[in-house]
């Protein structure tokens, strides 16, 4: 079981889409999935900087495992401007245990391709990536 996540690829456009969200901020989030057949990381949606934490939220299936990126905007208690990029592992307890081992296998090493993840979370129902965390886990 670990040996066939071992060898997962991860799709350029991930690399690319994630250097677009860092540097050019072009989106507020991406979520990707693991495709187990081609053995390899894609993205399979991304957000438009307007959107929010809570079309995020939507956008992670209640019932499957999903990586994701989430540029937070937040005002520190000096009142200023400031973001974090974070790294959330999407695990619910409602998913298939090989699902949920195959991503738990092969996260480091798709987290090692984006550079410039600051925070990471692992959740496995929503109250573990509510607001409240997300920004008690920014400043």
């Amino acid at each position: 079981m670990a040996n066939a996540a071992s060898g997962m690829a991860v799709h350029d456009e991930c690399k690319l889409k994630f250097l677009e969200l860092k540097a050019k901020r072009t989106y507020r989030f991406i979520v990707f999935k693991i495709e187990e057949k081609q053995k390899q990381v894609i993205v399979e949606k991304v957000g438009e900087p307007a959107e929010s934490y809570e079309d995020f939220t939507k956008s992670l299936p209640a019932d499957e495992c999903r990586y994701a990126v989430y540029d937070f905007d937040f005002l520190t208690a000096e009142n200023v401007q400031k973001s974090r990029i974070f790294f959330i592992a999407w695990s619910p307890d409602t998913s298939r245990v090989r699902s949920k081992m195959i991503y738990a296998s092969s996260k480091d090493r798709f987290k090692r391709e984006l550079d410039g993840i600051q925070v990471e979370l692992q959740a496995t129902d929503p109250t573990e990536m509510g607001l409240d965390v997300i920004k008690s886990r920014a400043s």
